[in-house]
């Protein structure tokens, strides 16, 4: 299929079948893998290997009776070899000796047959070129966020999924914490009423990559780390060599990452989307103050129905002010305030309850019998969510249409930013609407042969 065709098929999807989708769906019976059945175990590999998936890799390890680890793959020598070695020792451990393989190419995993999903926590410029392969080889996949780097992106892995008849989990974890699901059902059940604002506190936008040359380390493939980013001298900055305990700062750099709009903003953002009620939809307007360059903070999503969403670079986390009261949550804090009363606080130092005591007495009182019951991970796990959706075939909580429409409004912001501009967005066309604005931003170009399955 050439690229026109690509396009203009994703944008078909977009119109007619993305309605269709938003429902939890259940694929046809059949065995979930090319050589797997639903009662085996499920057998997974592990592409990039650096601090998140090393725990993310340990969590699923740590369910036996559930997961087998196959392979671990890696650009940098050194931790795709002490991945193999956790692997190795993990199950040693329990007495059980395995073969783990050790790759340096994604795609030589990928063609493998008896390897049922993969976990992707590589940086944010690789995500959809392997998510799209893997759901083309019949994998399913878990892909840390943002899960996309671009808008066309989005669409892609989108399309992917419902092609190839997959399931995809997004690493927002925060949808599976009990703080995010109590605020946002206090929200969508109009407990303060008509909301009016919300105010998402991340960090700032993307920049260009002007890190200087280092040598280039023995035991890397620099080019394969890059693959379809621009070429550049190595940097150590953005990718430490061997182990390291810490999340490298590529993620700064607008050609890997989008700042902390895309990093935190995936979170946060992510919120609002499902708080507002638009997770099968998206903003139809992005502001820009002044609409100049290099602001740092201030952009504003609109939403049909006026509700604007901020970027402030201080605040509480996700921040929504209604009609009739206020929410307030972040990581193990929440402030909920109906028509002045106090309903929860939980999240300052000294206080005498707990958030599992504020989130308890919501439950038993605001949401006991709520008309909007959002969806709940069992036991607050997302590893083992993306588990049994793998078994049952229904999506998951953060499926790829969530993933997909979370990773775009980062992304519009991001592109509001970096244009100086605002500009008026169609959410079901998943296009720009308006003068002013270059089909080009939707993008992101890759080098070489690279591209999206």
């Amino acid at each position: 299929m050439n690229t026109n065709t690509r396009t203009t098929a994703r944008r078909s999807f977009l119109k007619s079948g993305l309605a269709a989708t938003a429902a939890p769906f259940l694929l046809p019976s059949r065995v979930w893998a090319a050589e797997g059945s639903p009662n085996a175990k499920i057998r997974m590999a592990f592409i990039g290997t650096g601090k998140q998936n090393g725990g993310l890799m340990r969590g699923f390890m740590g369910n036996m009776d559930e997961v087998q680890v196959m392979a671990v793959c890696d650009v940098d020598t050194t931790r795709r070899e002490h991945a193999k070695k956790t692997v190795l020792d993990f199950y040693a451990s329990k007495g059980r000796t395995e073969k783990i393989d050790a790759y340096n190419d994604f795609r030589e995993v990928l063609a493998r047959k008896d390897i049922d999903a993969v976990c992707i926590a590589t940086p944010d410029h690789w995500h959809a070129i392997i998510t799209t392969a893997a759901l083309a080889s019949g994998k399913d996949v878990y892909c840390e966020k943002p899960l996309v780097h671009s808008v066309e992106e989005a669409v892609a892995v989108m399309d992917g999924v419902k092609r190839h008849n997959r399931i995809l989990q997004t690493g927002s974890m925060q949808r599976s914490s009990k703080e995010f699901r109590a605020a946002c059902e206090v929200v969508r059940n109009g407990f303060i009423g008509e909301v009016k604002s919300v105010i998402c506190q991340f960090g700032v936008p993307g920049k260009p990559c002007d890190l200087p040359e280092q040598p280039a380390a023995p035991g890397l493939d620099w080019d394969r780390w890059l693959g379809p980013a621009p070429s550049r001298p190595y940097s150590s900055v953005l990718s430490p060599r061997g182990v390291h305990d810490n999340f490298p700062d590529w993620r700064l750099f607008k050609e890997y990452g989008g700042g902390y709009v895309t990093d935190w903003g995936a979170h946060h953002l992510d919120i609002a989307q499902w708080a507002l009620g638009m997770d099968e939809s998206g903003p139809v307007e992005v502001r820009i103050p002044g609409n100049q360059k290099d602001l740092k903070e201030g952009a504003q999503l609109v939403y049909a129905n006026g509700v604007t969403v901020t970027h402030m670079n201080n605040g509480y986390g996700v921040d929504i002010t209604g009609t009739e009261g206020t929410v307030k949550v972040n990581r193990g804090r929440i402030e909920v305030i109906v028509k002045g009363q106090t309903l929860a606080s939980f999240g300052e130092k000294g206080s005498n309850t707990s958030l599992d005591r504020e989130i308890a007495k919501l439950d038993a009182t605001l949401l006991k019998e709520p008309k909007v019951m959002l969806y709940r991970t069992k036991n607050g796990n997302h590893l083992q969510d993306f588990l049994s959706s793998v078994r049952s075939r229904q999506k998951s909580c953060t499926h790829e249409i969530i993933g997909a429409r979370s990773a775009t409004v980062c992304n519009l912001m991001n592109i509001g930013y970096y244009q100086g501009t605002g500009f008026g967005w169609d959410p079901a066309a998943m296009n720009f609407k308006g003068p002013g604005t270059d089909p080009a931003w939707l993008k992101y170009a890759y080098r070489g042969d690279w591209k999206l399955a």
